[in-house]
C-alpha cells in the first residue's frame, strides 16, 4: 500500500483525495499539509483520512518521521519547484499540480533533483486520460487521418472578477501569468503530445480585457509553426462563457476533434471545390478505428493518479514525467517572450536566454492592471472542470 501525503489542501485537493479514494486498498493518506492548518483539517473531515497527520509546513511534515512513498503537491505554482525538490531529496516521490513551475530554470533544478535523489517527479496533465483524448492521440499514431496539417487549441474557461481577488492570482511572481500558464496548460500538453515535439517558433498577442484586479493576462492568441511544416494556432482565456475546451486537427484526410467530431470532405476533381459528398469511406474508417480504442477504466485525475501509482508499484515510468512538463513551460515561455516583446521568437529558450529564469520574465512582464487589494482565502468551493464527460 502506498502512503501518500498532499501538500496544498486547497480546491484542487479535493480533484486528487477523491481519485486517492478511487483506489481503494492502494494507498492510504498519512499526512495532509498546508499554510492554513484549517484547511488540512477541513479536508481530513471531509473525506474521512482519520489516519492523517496535519502539519503547517512541508519541511515540518518531510521532518516528522512520517513514512511517505508519494506527495501530491497542490500548491500555487510559486512553489512547486521547493516543494517537490525537498521531498525528492528526502527520499519522496513527487506528483505535481500543473504548471510545474514558473519558469524553465525551475523546471531543470527539478529534473536535476529527480536525476540525482533515484525519486520519481510526475507532473499533473490529467486530460490526456480523457476518453476522447485519448482515442485522438491513438488516431493521430496510426495515420488514418494522414499528417496533421493544422491544429487548433481552444482553452475557454470562464473566470469572473473575484477569480482574482485571492492574494496569489493575477500576479507574476505568485501565479507565473494567466490562463496562458495556468489554465491553457491542459490543451498545450495535449498539443505537445499529439506532435511529439516543441514547435520552431511562436508568435503570440496577450491582452486583459476584464480583469482590472490582475496583473496577468485574462487572454492570449498564439501561433507555433513546427519544422515539418505544421501550423498552430493556441487560444488560453477565462473571459469565454460556455468554457469550451477542444483540440481540433485538421489533417490530410479528415478534421479530427475532440471531444469527437469528424468530417473527410471528397473535392470535385474539376477546380477542387467541396463536391458536396463527404468521403464516406475514410468517415466510417475513422469512426471504427475511434470507438475500437477501449475507454479507460479511470478518467481526468483518476486515469493519471492510477498511472502514477501503477509506475511506483511495478517500477515503471508514469506516463507524464518531469519532462513533459518542462516541454510545456518552455512553450508557454516562447508565448509570453512573444507576447511581452511582440514578435516572433524562435525554440529552444536555453539557458542564455533571461526568459529562461523568473528574474527575467518578471522584468519583462507586462502588468495590465496592478493589484491594490486581495483576499487572503475563499470558502470550499466546487471547481470547474471543463467540457469533457469521461
Amino acid at each position: 500500500m502506498l502512503k501518500i501525503a498532499i501538500v496544498g489542501t486547497g480546491n484542487i485537493s479535493q480533484l486528487h483525495a477523491d481519485a486517492i479514494l478511487a483506489m481503494g486498498s492502494r494507498a492510504k493518506v498519512v499526512a495532509l499539509c498546508d499554510i492554513y492548518i484549517e484547511k488540512a483539517e477541513f479536508l481530513k473531515s471531509k473525506f474521512s483520512f482519520n489516519e492523517a497527520k496535519t502539519f503547517a509546513s512541508h519541511e515540518e511534515m518531510l521532518a516528522s518521521g512520517v513514512e511517505i512513498d508519494l506527495v501530491h503537491v497542490c500548491t500555487p505554482p510559486s512553489s512547486h519547484a521547493e516543494i517537490a525538490i525537498n521531498c525528492m531529496n528526502a527520499g519522496v516521490n513527487a506528483l505535481v499540480e500543473k504548471p510545474m513551475a514558473p519558469s524553465l530554470a525551475e523546471c531543470d533544478a527539478m529534473l536535476e533533483a529527480e536525476r540525482k535523489s533515484g525519486a520519481v517527479l510526475a507532473m499533473i496533465a490529467q486530460n490526456r486520460f480523457r476518453d476522447d483524448n485519448w482515442r485522438l492521440k491513438k488516431l493521430v499514431d496510426s495515420g488514418a487521418a494522414g499528417r496533421v496539417l493544422v491544429a487548433h487549441i481552444d482553452s475557454y474557461w470562464y473566470r469572473g472578477r473575484p477569480y482574482y481577488d485571492l492574494w496569489w492570482r493575477g500576479t507574476w511572481e505568485k501565479e507565473g501569468g494567466g490562463p496562458t500558464l495556468n489554465h491553457a496548460v491542459h490543451q498545450i500538453d495535449m498539443l505537445n503530445w499529439i506532435k511529439g515535439e516543441l514547435p520552431v517558433e511562436v508568435s503570440s498577442m496577450l491582452a486583459n480585457v476584464a480583469h482590472d484586479n490582475s496583473e496577468v493576462e485574462d487572454i492570449s492568441f498564439s501561433a507555433a509553426k513546427y519544422k515539418d511544416g505544421t501550423i498552430a494556432e493556441i487560444t488560453g482565456s477565462v473571459v469565454h462563457h460556455g468554457e469550451g475546451q477542444s483540440v481540433t486537427l485538421q489533417c490530410e484526410k479528415a478534421k479530427i476533434q475532440a471531444p469527437w467530431s469528424m468530417v473527410a470532405e471528397s473535392p470535385n476533381p474539376d477546380g477542387g471545390f467541396p463536391s458536396g459528398k463527404k468521403n464516406e469511406e475514410v468517415q466510417n474508417a475513422l469512426n471504427e478505428a475511434y470507438e475500437a480504442v477501449p475507454e479507460l477504466k479511470f478518467t481526468g485525475h483518476a486515469g493519471e493518479i492510477d498511472n502514477v501509482y501503477a509506475a511506483l508499484e511495478n517500477g515503471t515510468r508514469p506516463l507524464i514525467t518531469g519532462v513533459d512538463g518542462k516541454r510545456t513551460v518552455e512553450l508557454i515561455t516562447a508565448i509570453y517572450k512573444a507576447g511581452f516583446e511582440k514578435r516572433t521568437v524562435s525554440l529552444p529558450i536555453t539557458p542564455e536566454d533571461e526568459y529562461y529564469r523568473q528574474e527575467g520574465i518578471l522584468k519583462n512582464a507586462i502588468h495590465f492592471y496592478e493589484k491594490t487589494s486581495s483576499v487572503e482565502n475563499f470558502g470550499s468551493i466546487d471547481i470547474s472542470t471543463g467540457n469533457y464527460k469521461r
